[in-house]
């Protein structure tokens, strides 16, 4: 007698067990195309069809955990690998599913039985960097594949914060340089941000990531923030309505203590701002905090064509106003109002 689901389950057996460390694409398909169609990484699935299979991975992951408890003794290998499919299951249904996460990290902590990294022979510390490697192409799998809710789980990206931190450790800092590291985790981070739009707890994983990275370098913080400045910046004026990625650009600049560089991104995003007649609230929330807390006011000024008296008088509006950011847009919207009244052109925004 067949298991209901069970041909469901062995299709994504089929698919995790073959990844390696690919990075898959997996979507939603509606049911009128379903129940799977695969093209090399990508992988499209119903919803119906995944909750099959996940059925049927939950049963066999608590059923293989009560018949043998992975913190007290290490699993059979045949059994390890089974668990490792059915939890990468039951994680494409609930990203939220801390007990596969858990399970997850305890089979990582295994591979070193002493937990001292610094008595791993070469080939042990590689055996480790590949399994994490592994993990964290997984995790980038979830994190950056167009489903529902994986993009802004709390759990997955606290998993993978924990998973970069551990194999930090066990590199002992003969690892990746840390700039390539950063921009590496920065791109995973943007992607799930043009997925899941305003996906503040992406960009509290890469606050938080900088800040361990910070720590186990000899970069500083400043040199660190400042080497992904530009990117996000970039990504911040191609989506402009993000108030989460804007947040995080005042982070780097709170890390960089460098005046001129303060300045010159609000410039640059009030210049943007005037040159794409941009009239939302994100982006001037984002100037304004940004001039009051690195006292930018004089640039910001002069980008808007204000003489000293102006500027006063704007400062004093600011103050006195109900909502701070209408009145940047106000006065970003005299600016283009004027050259195309005057019949120049609005300043290329680039």
């Amino acid at each position: 007698m067949a298991v209901p689901g069970n041909d469901a389950f062995q299709d994504l057996c089929r698919i995790f067990s073959a990844r390696k460390e690919r990075i898959l694409e997996i979507e939603i398909l509606p049911p009128a195309l379903g129940p799977l169609l695969q093209d090399g990484c990508s992988i499209g699935i119903t919803k119906k069809h995944i909750v099959k299979a996940f059925m049927v991975a939950r049963h066999i992951f608590f059923q293989a955990l009560d018949a043998d408890d992975p913190a007290s003794a290490p699993l059979r290998k045949d059994t390890d690998t089974e668990l490792a499919v059915c939890s990468e299951i039951i994680l494409l249904y609930d990203c939220e599913h801390l007990t596969a996460c858990n399970w997850r990290k305890r089979r990582i902590l295994a591979l070193v039985p002493s937990h001292d990294h610094d008595d791993l022979d070469p080939a042990q510390r590689q055996t480790i960097i590949q399994a994490l490697d592994t993990e964290l192409s997984l995790m980038k799998t979830y994190l950056c594949s167009p489903l529902p809710r994986h993009t802004k789980s709390p759990t997955l990206w606290q998993h993978r914060l924990w998973v970069l931190d551990y194999k930090m450790r066990v590199q002992s800092g003969g690892g990746s340089d840390a700039f390539s590291l950063l921009n590496a985790e920065l791109s995973t981070v943007l992607r799930a941000g043009e997925l899941h739009p305003k996906n503040y707890y992406a960009f509290n994983y890469m606050r938080l990531f900088h800040s361990r990275l910070s720590q186990s370098t000899e970069d500083g913080p400043a040199v660190l923030a400042q080497s992904i400045l530009e990117p996000t910046l970039t990504w911040c004026l191609l989506h402009p309505a993000d108030i989460s990625g804007w947040g995080f650009v005042l982070y780097q600049l709170e890390a960089v203590p460098d005046q001129t560089i303060r300045e010159d991104t609000v410039e640059k995003a009030l210049r943007y701002a005037i040159g794409i007649r941009w009239e939302g609230e994100s982006l001037y929330t984002f100037v304004d905090l940004a001039v009051r807390a690195f006292a930018a006011m004089d640039r910001a000024s002069k980008v808007l064509g204000m003489s000293p008296t102006d500027a006063d008088t704007f400062g004093s509006r600011l103050n006195h106003g109900p909502a701070r950011w209408k009145a940047w847009r106000d006065a970003a919207k005299e600016v283009w109002t004027a050259k195309r009244r005057g019949g120049g052109m609005v300043d290329d925004p680039a």
